[in-house]
């Protein structure tokens, strides 16, 4: 008989696993998603997994809590199910729903935990300058990201990656792994290892104001802001009272005065070297590549962009 799989989880970062899962003949009995957003043009935006959830024609349930949340919690119960995975939902769950799956609730995490608990990991490990990060795969307890692991899957960052092409990555590094465990889990194989709390750090929630570019600071963790900021909410700068998102950027070696514009090419200084950009985009207009932007822009050789 078929396992019943209950399938929690809302971004991009889901998609290649709940479909990986379809793909190789596991039964997702519901997939529970966050309900449908109004967009700034008024239209409503499933999320990614809904509309693979429709595309596939698995139901899919989008209640605003779970926590008392009765009918949910009674249906749930009802559906008796063996496993519930859980991929950056966006709800933190009650012990009550814990409860509720015979072999509990199992998250896949985008770092290597201990490491970068919380909401973004992802972004954090870039904006840190980290050499590697990974995946694991863990039980869902009350407390943030700490129960045990029964796997973890490490990965190299790549030179300049930002956190769009990092958590592709590891969402498909995931929709690879995640098979082995279930079934592990399922057949009572996995052998879960407690975390080491004392070492434990926190990615909390990235906050717009932490976009804001300090040219005072180095060239390698300016771009590791850029970088990890990517898209959104993105690196940013101001001059005369419009803000600039860099997209994307490298380091160069020459010197100035930190916020300077050195070249015609909008490379600009730092506390230590420099960083060149390649891609910008100017508050309220479509991205440009460097050449195109600098066409019709102020800014110039030789402006300041500090304390613009």
């Amino acid at each position: 008989m078929l396992k019943k799989i209950i399938f929690f989880s809302t971004s991009y970062f889901g998609v290649p696993i709940l479909r990986s899962l379809y793909q190789n003949g596991y039964d997702i009995s519901v997939v529970y998603t966050q309900p449908p957003k109004k967009s700034n043009r008024l239209k409503i935006e499933k999320s990614p997994i809904q509309s693979l959830s429709e595309t596939l024609n698995i139901e899919c349930r989008t209640p605003a809590f779970l926590n008392d949340n009765e009918y949910e919690k009674k249906f749930l119960k009802e559906l008796n199910a063996d496993i519930a995975l859980v991929v950056a939902y966006g709800q933190i769950l009650s012990s009550e729903i814990l409860s509720l799956t015979k072999k509990g609730f199992i998250n896949i995490h985008a770092s290597l935990l201990p490491q970068y608990r919380g909401a973004a990991p992802i972004q954090r490990s870039i904006m840190n300058l980290e050499k590697q990060t990974g995946i694991s795969i863990m039980k869902v307890v009350e407390k943030l990201d700490a129960g045990p692991i029964c796997n973890s899957y490490k990965l190299d960052l790549l030179k300049n990656e930002n956190a769009e092409s990092l958590s592709n990555r590891l969402s498909s590094l995931a929709a690879e792994k995640i098979a082995d465990s279930i079934d592990d889990i399922l057949s009572d194989k996995a052998v879960f290892k407690f975390q080491e709390n004392s070492k434990a750090t926190y990615a909390d929630k990235i906050l717009k104001s932490e976009g804001r570019i300090d040219w005072n600071d180095t060239s390698e963790n300016i771009i590791g802001k850029i970088n990890g900021l990517y898209r959104n909410p993105g690196a940013w700068f101001m001059y005369k009272g419009i803000r600039y998102k860099i997209l994307r950027a490298e380091t160069s070696n020459n010197n100035g005065m930190p916020g300077n514009v050195l070249s015609d090419n909008l490379e600009i200084a730092c506390l230590e070297r420099s960083i060149k950009i390649i891609e910008i985009q100017r508050e309220g207009k479509r991205p440009q590549k460097i050449n195109e932007f600098m066409l019709g822009s102020q800014i110039k050789k030789g402006s300041s962009l500090k304390d613009a």
